[in-house]
């Protein structure tokens, strides 16, 4: 079954591309961190560099887990989801679903394994930098030398192996037993237990003193918890706006009753925004506030304060690359599946104005969806985070913050869907109806 996987991407390897550059990302980024792993246990390591790296290692390396499933589990429900039709054909040929699986699997694995091998050299060079940063920001000793071994190899090929095999189960899992068996009971439940961890955590916040070195932990755990359950929830939450907005024209209507019919499919799409709005927004207004009040005091940053500086900075840093990329693989293989739509709708008399108005409408919506309910998981973390830090209820570093992110997330969105649906336009209707057929 390996075999016909490699064949299969042998024959049709762009339809990989999206999941080779998750993977690629995700390993690069596991390999950095862990390097520093290696690097702390070397001989000769003080006691306070060690600790600096691996915490580094450690923090990080469980944010880059997470993000490297998220986003492989994006592109490969969006490549599955396009190869229904011959998933069924493989089914009706005589294919068990066992086999189905095993081949998606192995295809999956096999094209991390690839991005996985690609990314070692970035690692070790993303690595030097890294420890370049620590050691300019007096965190880590000038003797300590980098040191790329095999916890970082191993770690970051197994982690990417495991999170692509994973997803690709999960995913094909959906095709194979059929839409009327799938259930949304335990979804519903981890989303409900995420909402009132994440909201008990973000309000425990108002239980710690101003100087307590763990203040910000809760509010940032507690949005980020948030983001995850609205980010279940995301059909639903979709599905509600839908039924309030008032649009009007062949452009919003057509999106709307697109986007109802597609509100499972975009759940990917929602994911990315609501988590990338949450987690940017809450960790960056909350650490300009307390860089603002550790600067109003008078007081010198310690080496845990600037561990933690730099750790959140770079977790944005993270999350903004992989949500750029699960944006930008999922909208543009979106967008281009329904190619053949868009020639049915120019044949039915839609302009093609009226077609990008449409996917440009749509993509406005699913903005303005993830970012509210984004911005709300942001709030539940930064208001009880500065109520503590600086007697304020919002920072005046909020709304800047916001906007930046709301102008990435906007940028992102209607930049792919619409520079995609504009080069899809450019193939005559006739001509993409009759490839499609």
């Amino acid at each position: 079954m390996f075999v016909l996987a490699l064949r299969s991407i042998g024959r049709r390897p762009g339809r990989f591309l999206a999941t080779l550059l998750s993977a690629f990302l995700g390993a690069a980024i596991i390999m950095t961190f862990q390097s520093m792993h290696d690097t702390a246990g070397q001989d000769g390591v003080d006691p306070v560099s060690a600790d600096t790296l691996g915490t580094a290692a450690g923090v990080v390396g469980g944010y880059g887990t997470l993000l490297v499933f998220f986003a492989v589990a994006s592109t490969l429900t969006v490549n599955v989801r396009q190869r229904a039709a011959d998933l069924d054909l493989l089914r009706c040929s005589g294919a068990t679903p066992a086999q189905i699986k095993r081949l998606v699997v192995g295809e999956a694995v096999a094209v991390a394994l690839v991005g996985a091998a690609a990314a070692t050299g970035p690692a070790v060079l993303g690595g030097r930098t890294l420890l370049g940063m620590f050691q300019d920001g007096g965190q880590v000793a000038r003797s300590v030398e980098y040191s790329f071994g095999p916890l970082a190899l191993s770690s970051g090929v197994g982690v990417t192996l495991l999170a692509s095999a994973g997803a690709a189960f999960l995913a094909v899992r959906r095709v194979t037993r059929g839409r009327g068996r799938e259930r949304a009971g335990a979804k519903r439940f981890l989303a409900y237990g995420a909402l009132v961890t994440g909201a008990a955590g973000a309000g425990s916040t108002l239980l710690f003193a101003a100087t307590d070195e763990a203040l910000m932990a809760p509010p940032a755990y507690g949005a980020i918890l948030l983001s995850v359950g609205f980010a279940l929830l995301s059909p639903r939450l979709l599905k509600g706006v839908l039924a309030r907005l008032p649009l009007n024209g062949a452009s919003g209507w057509l999106a709307v009753r697109n986007l109802r019919e597609r509100a499972d499919h975009l759940a990917g799409i929602l994911v990315s925004l609501i988590m990338f709005t949450a987690v940017s927004t809450a960790t960056i207004t909350m650490q300009a506030v307390e860089s603002d009040a550790v600067r109003a005091s008078g007081l010198v940053k310690s080496v845990d304060a600037k561990n933690l500086e730099t750790l959140n900075l770079t977790v944005v840093g993270i999350v903004a690359v992989f949500v750029c990329v699960m944006l930008v693989n999922s909208l543009y293989a979106a967008t281009t599946y329904r190619s053949r739509e868009f020639g049915q709708q120019r044949l039915a008399g839609a302009t093609p104005g009226q077609v990008l108005g449409m996917v440009g409408a749509e993509g406005a919506i699913l903005t303005l969806t993830g970012v509210f309910f984004g911005t709300v998981a942001a709030l539940a973390g930064v208001v009880p985070f500065t109520v503590v830090r600086t007697d304020a209820v919002l920072p005046d570093r909020f709304p800047g913050v916001w906007l930046a992110m709301v102008a990435v997330s906007a940028a992102v969105t209607l930049g792919t869907s619409l520079g995609t649906a504009r080069r899809t336009l450019r193939t005559p209707a006739v001509a993409v109806v009759a490839s499609a057929a």
